[in-house]
């Protein structure tokens, strides 16, 4: 049973002001030679890069104190609850993570973030970020945030090994659904309890968009947040039918998984797929893997040619303790130095144009060859197509679809969802 909002928001700024008796500095609104970065990046991968990112700031800026406000767990959501108890009791701080795109609307529409068009222009960023970027971050002729990469979501990672015993060429990417359906069913044939690997809600909602857009393309897919598609629509029938086909071949305990505990079971080869975006990349780097050896890559089957977009960005709260060194912040993320440390890391691209790829290792050339020239479609799971609230009824939905298999349940919750957010 889902909690409210509010009460998970209290229970999470109580864990804070606990957390506040550690020795991390704390924020003073006096001091100006502070910035507060509110992130979710506390660990794994991600604190990695925020790492990285840190040092790079630090370099450019060494008079100002760096305070990491990160909060732990959930992919974000106990992150947002905490930010949404601070916006409304007018603590905010200075800057904040958020997944760029339609996941700013109630921000924006609550006038909790500045206006940061200008920033851009002084920075010369409409140059160096791509058009189809700039389009996705762009709301009423403003923009709010300032992406620190670019992710995308329709990736496939595969346990070469795994496949190769099961006699799969794992360099041969199935062409649709049903073609990996038939390959996932030969690797239960040969014993393979876990074909693919799969975790908890978040991470369902990421396999579910993926077989959308395979089912209903890039221009289906993308109606679904536009109007022009029907939620009703005979390819969302045949989309749930094939998510309930593909959750047959995952992990029995994929709702008490994030998803570095789902990849994982690809590198322990138990499980020969994992559909995860290429934060999932540092994973396999740390792991020792090679590209094309251990591991490959692919996009979902039947999303050839589309790119699943997602971004991490940064915005600039109304009300910043510290403006001036937020500017700073976001000058950081948004140079050349600060996105190649950050991306070089977390397994992201940089959001610049202006990009080297032969400085990135195999799978990040894939992915800026792909961003530059596939269609792009926006991620619902990473905040990019659907405001909070419509993300978070899809969830639900999907959630409940994962434990009782109700496919006209599941297709009347997402239309009630969108008539509720469209309506």
């Amino acid at each position: 049973m889902r909690k409210p909002l509010s009460m998970i928001a209290g229970a999470v700024a109580l864990g804070l002001v606990l957390a506040g008796c550690s020795s991390t500095p704390s924020s003073d609104p006096d001091n100006a030679d502070q910035v507060e970065v509110f992130t979710w990046w506390a660990s794994g991968s991600e604190k990695v890069g925020l790492d990285a990112l840190v040092g790079v700031f630090n370099e450019q800026n060494p008079d100002i104190e760096f305070i990491n406000a990160s909060v732990a767990g959930g992919a974000g959501s106990n992150a947002k609850a905490a930010l949404a108890s601070r916006l409304e009791s007018n603590d905010p701080p200075d800057t904040f993570q958020a997944h760029a795109g339609a996941e700013l609307t109630d921000y924006i529409n609550a006038g909790q973030l500045q206006d940061l068009s200008s920033f851009y222009q002084e920075n010369g960023l409409t140059d160096v970020f791509p058009e189809s970027l700039i389009e996705r971050i762009t709301v009423d002729g403003a923009i709010y945030s300032v992406p620190s990469n670019i992710h995308r979501a329709n990736v496939v990672w595969a346990n070469t090994q795994v496949l190769e015993d099961a006699g799969i060429d794992p360099m041969a990417a199935p062409a649709d659904i049903d073609a990996w359906l038939v390959d996932l069913k030969k690797l239960k044939d040969a014993g393979v309890e876990t074909p693919l690997a799969l975790g908890t809600e978040w991470t369902q909602m990421q396999l579910f968009e993926n077989v959308l857009i395979a089912d209903l393309g890039a221009e289906g897919y993308s109606g679904l947040w536009t109007g022009d598609t029907s939620w009703d629509d005979a390819g969302v029938e045949t989309a749930i039918g094939h998510y309930g086909e593909l959750l047959e071949y995952t992990n029995s305990d994929f709702a008490g998984l994030d998803w570095d505990a789902a990849t994982q079971i690809v590198l322990d080869g138990n499980a020969a797929y994992n559909v995860m975006g290429d934060w999932a990349e540092s994973a396999f780097q740390q792991a020792g893997w090679t590209y094309d050896n251990e591991y490959t890559t692919w996009a979902t089957p039947g999303t050839d040619g589309v790119f699943d977009f997602l971004a991490d960005s940064f915005t600039l709260s109304v009300g910043a303790p510290h403006e001036a060194a937020a500017i700073d912040w976001l000058t950081t993320i948004s140079s050349a130095e600060g996105q190649k440390a950050f991306n070089l890391a977390k397994g992201s691209i940089p959001a610049r144009t202006d990009t080297v790829a032969a400085d990135y290792p195999a799978y990040q050339q894939t992915a800026i060859t792909s961003f530059g020239e596939d269609t792009v479609v926006s991620s619902l799971a990473h905040g990019a197509a659907a405001s909070i609230a419509w993300s978070g009824d899809i969830s639900s939905a999907i959630g409940k679809f994962g434990a009782d298999r109700d496919a006209a349940s599941l297709l009347s919750g997402l239309v009630a969802a969108a008539d509720k957010a469209q309506g």
